[in-house]
């Protein structure tokens, strides 16, 4: 699963930490904020710059490795 369109790690954008391509948006917020019982909705009302599309494809390619067999 290469989630490079998606994601940048780089230790000058938050230490390293997983962000949303072209943002300042840590990945993890993403999940912070489902498992908070917020709305995808939501989070995109306070992350702008993610995309909705974004946001979706990160989901989905989380559940497909998740849910892969070997």
């Amino acid at each position: 699963m290469d989630t490079s369109d998606l994601i940048t790690i780089d230790p000058e954008i938050l230490g390293g930490t997983p962000v949303f391509r072209g943002t300042r948006v840590p990945v993890q917020t993403l999940f912070q904020y489902l498992e908070s019982n917020y709305a995808l909705d939501e989070f995109l009302e306070c992350f702008p710059t993610v995309s909705r599309e974004a946001a979706i494809a990160l989901l989905s390619r989380s559940e497909d490795a998740l849910l892969a067999t070997r």
